[in-house]
C-alpha cells in the first residue's frame, strides 16, 4: 500500500479508501446498495487496516445517518488509534430532519451537520470534512467562510468538495485566497476507464491547483467488475452488484464493453480479475490521490486490495489509453492545436532540468 500527499497539505492518505456506502441499509436507495450491520462492517474496516488502508470515507446521508454510527462503533470496537486512521464524511442532503434549510450548502446546515456527524462517529475532530454537492441557493463564499469556522473551531483538521465544476471550486479556491480561509483540499468526484469526463476540465484545474481527487465509484457501480459480458445476459451477470437494481453511475454501455474486453485480455494473461486491472488502471493516473472502494464482502475487499500490486508497463497503459479515449470536443482540440507545441518545449525543458 503506497501513501500520497492530499493535494498541498502535509496529510498523507492510503491509495485505497474504504468507502463506507454499504454500511446500514436504512432507506430504499442504501437497501439495494448495501446493508451490512455492525459485526460485518467491523470484519471489513479491520481488513482494509490490516492491509495498510489508513483512510475511511462515509457521509452523513449514508442509509440517513446510520453509516456514520456504524462505522465510528467499528473504530471504536476495534480500538483503533485515533492517529493511525484519517476519518472523511460529507454534508448536504437531508439526515433525519425534514424542512427547507435541513440540506444545502449553507452555513445553518454545514454549523448543524458537523455537530450531528461528530456525535455520530463518537469523534473529537473529523480529518476531511466535505460539501457532498453543489448548492445553487447558497453563494458559494458562504460554504467556504461556514467551513473556514470548522477549522478553526478544531472541529475539521481539512476540508473538501464532492461533485462540484472545475469553475465553482476555481471561484472557492480564489475566494479562499483573497479572504485567508480554508481552501479546498480535495475533491471527491467519478472517474474510471470507461468515464472519462474528468479527465476534460475537472483534472488540468486540480493539477495545476494542488488538490487532490479522491474517485468515488472507480468500478462504476460495478459494471467494471468482471461480471458483465457484452455476450452475456446483463440481467444474470449482475447478479450480486447493485446495478442489478440501481444502474448508476451512467455509462455509454457499448464504450464500457470495449474497455472490459481490453481488460479481461489483460487480466487472463496476469490470472488476475478485470476489477483489479479496472482499478490498476486508475491508480496509474498521476491526479488520483486516492480510490474509494466499498465491499459487501471480505474476497470482494481482498480482490481490490490486490490491485496495489498491479504494475501496468507502457505499452498496457497505451492499449487501455486508445480504447477508453475521450472523443475530442472544443476547445480541447483547439487548445491542443494552438498550444501543443509550446507545451511540448515546457515539457522539454522541464525534463533537462
Amino acid at each position: 500500500m503506497q501513501y500520497r500527499k492530499l493535494g498541498r497539505t502535509g496529510l498523507f492518505v492510503s491509495e485505497l479508501c474504504l468507502g463506507t456506502m454499504t454500511f446500514g441499509g436504512t432507506g430504499g436507495l442504501w437497501s439495494q446498495i448495501g446493508n451490512l450491520q455492525q459485526a460485518e462492517a467491523e470484519t471489513l474496516v479491520g481488513r482494509a487496516l490490516d492491509a495498510g488502508i489508513n483512510f475511511i470515507d462515509t457521509a452523513d446521508i449514508y442509509s440517513e445517518g446510520l453509516s456514520e454510527t456504524i462505522t465510528g462503533q467499528a473504530l471504536k470496537n476495534l480500538k483503533v488509534p485515533r492517529d493511525s486512521v484519517v476519518v472523511a464524511t460529507k454534508v448536504f442532503g437531508e439526515t433525519g430532519s425534514k424542512g427547507p434549510n435541513a440540506a444545502g450548502a449553507s452555513r445553518y446546515h454545514i454549523m448543524d451537520g458537523v455537530k450531528a456527524s461528530l456525535k455520530r462517529l463518537q469523534l473529537d475532530h473529523i480529518d476531511l470534512y466535505q460539501t457532498h454537492g453543489f448548492d445553487p441557493a447558497t453563494p458559494i463564499e458562504e460554504t467556504v467562510q461556514a467551513l473556514d469556522t470548522l477549522v478553526q473551531q478544531g472541529h475539521v483538521r481539512y476540508v473538501g468538495v464532492s461533485n462540484w465544476a472545475a469553475w465553482q471550486i476555481a471561484k472557492a479556491l480564489g475566494i479562499a485566497e483573497r479572504k485567508g480561509l480554508a481552501r479546498f483540499d480535495s475533491l471527491q468526484a467519478y472517474y474510471t476507464i470507461a468515464g472519462r469526463d474528468l479527465e476534460r476540465e475537472l483534472a488540468p484545474m486540480l493539477r495545476s491547483e494542488e488538490v487532490g481527487l479522491l474517485v468515488w465509484s472507480p468500478l462504476a457501480g460495478g459494471f467494471l467488475s468482471g461480471k458483465f459480458t457484452r455476450e452475456g445476459d446483463a440481467a444474470a451477470a449482475a447478479q450480486g452488484s447493485r446495478r442489478a437494481t440501481f444502474d448508476f453511475p451512467p455509462l455509454d454501455k457499448e464504450r464500457a464493453y470495449d474497455c472490459i474486453d481490453a481488460m479481461r485480455r489483460l487480466a487472463d494473461a496476469r490470472k488476475v480479475s478485470v476489477a483489479q486491472i479496472a482499478l490498476a488502471w486508475l491508480l496509474h493516473q498521476p491526479v488520483v490521490t486516492s480510490a474509494i472502494i466499498g465491499a459487501k464482502r471480505t474476497e470482494q475487499l481482498e480482490d481490490n486490495i490486490a490491485a496495489t500490486a498491479i504494475k501496468l508497463d507502457a505499452d498496457e497503459l497505451a492499449a487501455l489509453d486508445k480504447v477508453s479515449a475521450l472523443p475530442p470536443e472544443y476547445p480541447g482540440w483547439m487548445l491542443e492545436r494552438l498550444g501543443g507545441v509550446r507545451a511540448q518545449r515546457a515539457a522539454d525543458s522541464a525534463r533537462r532540468g
